[in-house]
């Protein structure tokens, strides 16, 4: 007779079962998987791994930090692009690159909100910020200023992630899709144009117009308006 899987067992007395992060790490990729970052909890984790939630614990100190480092595990993971060497276009590329990652883990955006969360980052998933701090430096920025540089530039790259997230959630619920089409194709008819004249003007053409890729162009433009300041400020 086949024996049965480890957590179908009966618990047996005594101390728990050893477990490491790396397979904490591994159940909640599973977990996430099957039934999306939403759903992953402590206690989810800790059936799925067949022991104690106290067990996971002494490993994380609450969700929360559970998910930064599943982020902090697959940011270490992922490819770092060579990067050029003229300042502006090195702090453009890494941000880009930042920006592509998370783009394929749309939740981690969703985590990483709260200010202070690069503290918590793994030195391996930390390439990324400190690229971003390197060419800001390279391009004449003193510590303050290249720390001011990446903030500006990660609000605009989470806030482009999570209108992107949401609205790939907001067309796959159950709303009304015939009502949402409606609703989006003409935001503004109807609206006073004594009251909002430029946007009476573009009307029906904003869809199209808001829909446009423009990150790259943005980050672009903050970097390059931001380093060419330099000598004012300074």
């Amino acid at each position: 007779m086949a024996e049965r899987p480890d957590a179908q067992r009966p618990r047996r007395r005594g101390r728990p079962p050893a477990t490491s992060q790396e397979e904490i790490l591994a159940a909640a990729w599973r977990l996430i998987e099957a039934e999306g970052w939403e759903s992953l909890t402590i206690r989810s984790l800790a059936r799925e791994l067949g022991i104690g939630a106290a067990t996971i614990y002494h490993h994380v100190r609450d969700r929360e930090d559970l998910l930064v480092r599943l982020i902090s595990d697959y940011a270490a993971g992922l490819p770092r692009p060579d990067l050029p060497s003229e300042p502006r276009a090195r702090v453009c590329a890494a941000t880009i690159a930042l920006h592509d990652a998370l783009r394929d883990l749309p939740w981690a955006a969703e985590v990483l909100t709260v200010d202070g969360f690069v503290g918590r980052l793994s030195d391996e998933a930390l390439w990324f910020v400190e690229a971003i701090l390197d060419g800001a430096r390279r391009g004449g920025c003193n510590a303050d200023q290249a720390v001011a540089l990446f903030r500006n530039l990660w609000y605009l790259t989470v806030g482009e992630l999570l209108v992107h997230a949401r609205t790939r959630e907001r067309t796959r619920s159950g709303v009304d899709r015939a009502r949402l089409l409606k609703e989006d194709a003409a935001p503004f008819d109807g609206r006073d144009p004594e009251v909002v004249p430029q946007l009476a003007s573009i009307g029906r053409a904003w869809p199209a117009l808001a829909a446009k890729d423009t990150y790259t162009d943005g980050i672009r433009a903050l970097v390059h308006g931001a380093l060419d300041q330099l000598p004012q400020r300074d």
